[in-house]
């Protein structure tokens, strides 16, 4: 894994507990440990860099987070990317809100001179929140059927925005929506 930032969405304590679920069946099994391994925090990616002016980027996420309410969440399937990193995921039901949410901010990094990647752009994100990362090939199946053993829908709130250097996953500043406290 290259070096490089992301701003990334977490959940509220019981929809984060109900992802590590995921995580400790797969690390059990030895599917999968990887993201424990780098110690991430259940997320979706709303924007990845290999570069990243921090302090532009905390005003951003700051201002942009203290206008926003707690996102309602509903992860209800689950899938993988056609790529070699075999990355599992649960994806969120995609509502407006959360499409809006994202476009909104990738309009405030422009705004700001931020140049919004092509995997991360409005028009060709994929939000997702990964469960697994580096599956072997030969195990891709028993992946799939651990996860679809969970309970779907999964919901609950995006309740925080934050910014990560990885890997390993280092959390430099995160920001609850709607807070308007310094």
């Amino acid at each position: 894994m290259s070096q490089g930032y992301a701003i990334e969405l977490y959940f509220d304590p019981a929809l984060e507990n109900q992802v590590l679920k995921a995580w400790n069946v797969l690390a059990r099994r030895q599917i999968s440990t990887q993201l424990i391994e780098i110690e991430s925090r259940p997320h979706i990616t709303l924007y990845s860099s290999p570069f990243a002016d921090i302090s532009k980027l905390e005003n951003i996420v700051k201002n942009f987070a203290s206008k926003q309410e707690p996102l309602p969440m509903s992860f209800s399937s689950i899938g993988s990317l056609p790529n070699d990193k075999n990355v599992l995921f649960l994806a969120p039901t995609p509502t407006l809100s959360l499409l809006q949410f994202h476009s909104q901010l990738c309009d405030a990094m422009k705004k700001e001179g931020i140049e919004v990647g092509d995997e991360h752009r409005p028009d060709t994100w994929i939000p997702l929140c990964p469960v697994a990362e580096e599956v072997p090939k030969t195990r891709m199946p028993e992946a799939f059927t651990v996860l679809r053993d969970l309970k779907l829908p999964i919901s609950g709130y995006a309740m925080d925005i934050g910014l990560v250097e990885y890997p390993p996953v280092r959390e430099l500043f995160s920001f609850m929506m709607g807070n308007t406290a310094e």
